[in-house]
Order: C-alpha cells, then sequence, then structure tokens
C-alpha cells in the first residue's frame, strides 16, 4: 500500500463518518415533512457522497 493509498483510507473513512453523521442530524428535521421532501431528501443524500468518492479514488490510484 502507497503513502496516497493509506491517506486516502483514512480520509475516506472519516469523511464517510462525518457525512453519514450529518445525514442522519439533519434527517431528524425532515422526518414529518411532506413525503415528496422526505423522498427528495433521502435521494439526494444518497447520492451526494458519490462524487467526493470518486475524486478521492481517482487521486488515490495516481490518475488526477
Amino acid at each position: 500500500m502507497t503513502a496516497r493509498t493509506g491517506l486516502a483510507l483514512l480520509i475516506g473513512l472519516l469523511g464517510f463518518a462525518l457525512y453519514v453523521g450529518g445525514i442522519v442530524a439533519l434527517a431528524d428535521r425532515v422526518r414529518g415533512l411532506h413525503w415528496a421532501v422526505e423522498a427528495l431528501y433521502f435521494a439526494l443524500a444518497g447520492v451526494l457522497w458519490v462524487p467526493p468518492a470518486r475524486a478521492l479514488l481517482l487521486w488515490a490510484a495516481g490518475r488526477r
């Protein structure tokens, strides 16, 4: 494992844990709103982590 890969692993795990914590905290405010608002929130929350994770993986692989 290279230093870049190890660093990406640590950043990814910490970032994902912070992201999930933020999403769960905000979900408390969204619950109870109109079902369409809830659906939009959870759909966006489910995919918004992908672009940063992709960028991190590309960086770790040395392709960026």
